[in-house]
């Protein structure tokens, strides 16, 4: 009967996981995208693509605070910078954001 029980446990969990989405996975199909200030942005509504762009953006703020500290700019004029190199770097397809704030299909 555990050992039953585990069993599913696990198989539930490899399913969970297999389900799951990654950032690239995230970009390519459309949720995310580049924004023109540094930080991801959710295209379309997605629960799941939201999740990885609120981490993603926490872990990019805080090494843009570093950035800023260790070169004494600041954290908006790194993420600037940030940015156009990640709308350069976005493949073909991806979403990214002019200048004016619009998405754009790269």
């Amino acid at each position: 009967m555990m050992k039953k029980l585990l069993l599913l446990l696990v198989s539930a969990l490899l399913a969970f996981q297999a389900m799951a989405m990654d950032l690239h996975q995230a970009k390519s199909m459309g949720y995310l995208g580049e924004q023109n200030d540094g930080y991801l942005g959710l295209v379309k509504a997605n629960d799941e693509a939201r999740a990885i762009m609120d981490e993603v953006n926490a872990k990019r703020r805080a090494h843009y605070q570093k950035i800023a500290a260790q070169n004494q700019i600041s954290t908006e004029d790194v993420a600037k910078l940030a940015a156009e190199k990640a709308i350069r770097a976005a493949d073909k397809g991806e979403w990214i954001q002019d200048a004016k704030g619009n998405w754009l299909r790269k």
